[in-house]
């Protein structure tokens, strides 16, 4: 076992280091450490079958029309449209610029399911706002970095999809209702440090918006803000399934990009092209994910993890943060998909003994590891974040280190109050 875990890991962080891509690299790994144990063909065969069976599942389907959903949002003129709403909403605040860009990026994060989109799509016009009234640069980049995040937690939520299957037996619907309130925590928490750091500075507030304005601007977003509730509404009343929900929402991202006449015909070539580019390296992720996954399964080394951390302490509190440490570490060097489906059936059995549900371990490691994707040296939203705010990690190190410190206490909050990750599924009648 011991060569196992040796062999897997030491060829994945070579290569990474190297420059290979995660998806190259994991599937090399995996492919390795079965050559220790089985004919170079059998182990190419097994590999191909472990792929092939991670990616034969319906629910799985939900993604790609999540990615162009998300694509059509972005491109047509949502964006913009909630930019303006959350400047109606919080904008005389102190910090307001600040509050505005959180926002946004949350509500454009969920209604795209993508960090990345959000950080690309809202600080592109944000960052430069920002700059413009005061804001240092590095403040304004880190807050879209941080901010678009959250949207990860918040329905409808690709990587919530991939922990339900990783996971076997979580309801998606309960999933999307549980990443409500963690994902608003999480998001309160950085708007106050990001207030109390823009007062601090005396950063200016916005001019107050009429009050016929500011409605108008609601109603001018409100028709993208209802896709969330109408994807997520019709899945927790059964109306239809996340699968069927995620084509309702391309339909809708559609059509409403149409009606705002920022997408034309033509433009839906280039759009599906980019959504099937980016569909294809998801679930490239998730089928080598698996088949690294069910070598760790066959080599039964979660099981001795799992022993391992419960010989440490039967305190869960202990186990817990010690988990948290451990993802929190993971999530610097591994992208979110792969590490939710290669430490889901890790770390899963673990928590449940010691009394977590599967529901609220998966909002914990799924808040835990969005943290990684804003953590250098592989975090992809920092990277991103930099090139939109033209700047670099090293000048975004402070302001970051203050917007981190709101995620952690938002991570141990959910991690040790239940009622956070589980109250509104339970109030639903999901669990």
């Amino acid at each position: 076992m011991l060569v196992t875990v040796l062999v897997l890991l030491g060829v994945f962080f070579v290569l990474v280091m190297l420059g290979v891509p995660i998806a190259v690299s994991i599937a090399l790994a995996t492919l390795s450490t079965l050559l220790l144990t089985l004919p170079a063909d059998v182990a190419m065969t097994t590999l191909a079958q472990r792929l092939a069976a991670g990616l034969d599942s319906f629910t799985l389907l939900a993604i790609p029309f999540f990615v162009i959903s998300g694509y059509l949002m972005g491109r047509g003129g949502i964006a913009r449209r909630l930019i303006e709403a959350a400047k109606s909403l919080v904008g005389t605040l102190p910090g307001g610029l600040a509050l505005v860009n959180t926002i946004s990026c949350m509500l454009f994060g969920s209604i795209s399911g993508s960090a990345v989109a959000a950080t690309s799509a809202i600080g592109t016009f944000m960052i430069p706002t920002m700059e413009d009234e005061g804001y240092e640069r590095e403040f304004s980049t880190s807050v879209t970095i941080a901010g678009s995040i959250l949207g990860l937690l918040i329905p409808p939520s690709n990587v919530l999809i991939v922990y339900a299957v990783a996971a076997g037996s979580v309801s998606i619907a309960a999933l999307f209702m549980a990443g409500y309130v963690p994902g608003l925590l999480a998001g309160t928490l950085l708007m106050l440090v990001a207030s109390v750091y823009s007062h601090r500075k005396g950063y200016p507030r916005s001019a107050r918006i009429p009050l016929r304005a500011a409605l108008r601007k609601l109603a001018d977003a409100a028709p993208s803000i209802a896709m969330v509730l109408i994807v997520v509404g019709g899945i927790i009343a059964g109306i239809f399934t996340a699968t069927e929900a995620s084509a309702i929402a391309v339909i809708y991202a559609l059509v409403l990009s149409l009606i705002y006449r920022e997408i034309k015909i033509a433009d839906l070539p280039s759009i599906l092209l980019k959504s099937i580019e980016t569909t294809a390296m998801v679930l490239l992720l998730i089928g080598v994910s698996t088949g690294m996954a069910w070598v760790l399964a066959y080599g039964n080394i979660p099981q001795a993890i799992s022993d391992g951390m419960l010989s440490i302490s039967d305190n869960p509190f202990v186990v817990l943060l010690l988990i948290n440490l451990i993802l929190l570490i993971v999530g610097a060097f591994l992208d979110i998909t792969p590490a939710i489906l290669i430490f889901t059936p890790i770390f899963l059995p673990v928590a449940m003994e010691l009394g977590m549900t599967p529901l609220h371990f998966g909002i914990m490691l799924v808040l835990n590891l969005s943290i990684g994707l804003c953590t250098p040296p592989v975090g992809s939203v920092l990277f991103v974040g930099c090139a939109v705010g033209e700047t670099t990690i090293r000048q975004l190190v402070r302001p970051m280190l203050l917007l981190y410190s709101a995620l952690i206490v938002a991570l141990l909050l959910v991690t040790y109050i239940p009622i956070l990750s589980e109250g509104l599924p339970r109030a639903a009648g999901l669990i």
